[in-house]
């Protein structure tokens, strides 16, 4: 039996995947579930595993390549069907590799938004693959909008995978585009897929999102002080002291089911209604910007928010987040706070309605019945989708946070 090894899709928005590495190799026994590869999507990268045992043969794709999902990139044989002192190569020459689809709705998707070109992966049968065009799902979509022809626009991406930048390049008018063409390879900063993305992610979303911003100082006292007094009994339940992020995503949770309009997301021209509050985490890796998920944030205790933060931030510094952990928040926090940072706006995230920037608490002076004193406080930056929320409902959740934040003793416990 010959079993066929392929580019998975792990998200419903993935069109492509990077080979990181050859765990095994030609030739090499396998087990099922086994991990034989790594791959990088836009978003995680996982190690997959063998989807049977045998032998590992017919290698097409080498580590770094950018490959369409659905592609057989290997195959597993049985040991029993290998003839003695018969090479991995003849296995490979007598081997039909084709790319598998997972829905023919899928497959006519991928070809109305490809461009006719040579399919650039060995084997692969004419149709969606074939005609796939090394580019982003962004990058296509604007190329569609503004009638570009892909197929002339030069790539910036791995393998001359054509980026929104590139397709915006070519959008300003030749000279812009050109110049850009013309760009010292030298001069480029090598970054990985999951960069390239968050890159056009945040273009897309500073360019069509109408973002407003609300800013609001609180009282951090109240804060400070539940921090030290549950602290210890935290730790020594979930084994980790909590940080005021931990606080606030509880916080902030709470808020949310009081507000639920803050919570909400923009889909195909409507808000709609989340009936979870999945809340988003930004961490800064090596690699890019990454923002883990700690689901069902209203129901979780500060404890165990914490040791989910403690093992999220941890599988993103490894690179081993997996799909789960990076989909469906439904709201986002980023802290630059432990940067000594005051305030700043963030980008929202989309399709959330909403995202919080949180700066550091410093001693600041503030007027208390009338006169001056020095308290700890902490500015608090709530950038919001215009679509999605008016500023009357976005100030609204931030007081109700601001009050949570002054005085937190009811929820965290």
């Amino acid at each position: 039996m010959t079993t066929n090894v392929i580019m998975p899709a792990l998200g419903m928005d993935q069109d492509t995947g990077t080979l990181l590495r050859w765990i095994k190799h030609e030739g090499d026994a396998v087990t099922k579930g086994e991990p034989i590869m790594e791959i990088e999507t836009d978003k995680v990268t996982v190690e997959i595993e063998a989807n049977a045992t045998g032998v590992l043969t017919a290698i097409t794709a080498g580590e770094g390549d950018e490959i369409p999902v659905g592609t057989v990139i290997a195959q597993i044989v049985e040991a029993t069907r290998l003839q003695p002192g018969e090479a991995p190569q003849s296995i490979i020459a007598a081997m039909s590799v084709a790319p598998l689809l997972h829905a023919e709705d899928e497959t006519e998707h991928r070809a109305d938004s490809a461009v006719p070109v040579s399919s650039p992966y060995p084997g692969a049968r004419k149709g969606a693959f074939e005609r796939l065009m090394p580019a982003s799902p962004l990058a296509r979509r604007l190329a569609s909008e503004q009638d570009l022809d892909l197929a002339g626009i030069r790539g910036g991406g791995p393998e001359g995978a054509v980026l929104a930048a590139d397709v915006q390049a070519a959008m300003a008018g030749p000279e812009r585009a050109s110049a850009a063409i013309q760009a010292s390879a030298d001069d480029r900063i090598a970054v990985s897929r999951a960069w390239q993305v968050m890159a056009e992610r945040m273009t897309a979303s500073w360019t069509t999102v109408p973002h407003f911003v609300l800013m609001r100082e609180v009282d951090a006292s109240g804060l400070a002080e539940m921090r030290r007094r549950i602290g210890l009994s935290v730790e020594q339940r979930a084994g980790m002291r909590p940080t005021y992020s931990d606080l606030l995503v509880k916080l902030v949770a709470a808020a949310l089911r009081r507000h639920p309009r803050a919570n909400a997301s923009w889909i195909d021209g409507t808000p709609r209604e989340n009936r979870e509050v999945h809340i988003g985490l930004a961490v800064a890796t090596d690699a890019a910007l990454v923002v883990p998920v700690i689901r069902d944030a209203d129901t979780l205790s500060v404890g165990e928010i914490a040791q989910r933060r403690h093992e999220l931030v941890e599988r993103a510094n490894a690179g081993k987040l997996t799909p789960s952990d990076v989909s469906g928040g439904t709201f986002t926090i980023t802290n630059l706070g432990m940067w000594g940072v005051d305030a700043f706006n963030a980008i929202v995230n989309p399709p959330q309605a909403a995202i919080l920037a949180v700066g550091r608490i410093a001693d600041r002076v503030v007027a208390v019945d009338g006169q001056p004193a020095v308290r700890p406080t902490m500015i608090l930056t709530l950038s919001a989708d215009h679509r999605a929320i008016d500023g009357a409902r976005a100030a609204q959740f931030l007081a109700e946070l601001a009050g949570l934040v002054e005085e937190p003793w009811g929820l965290l416990a």
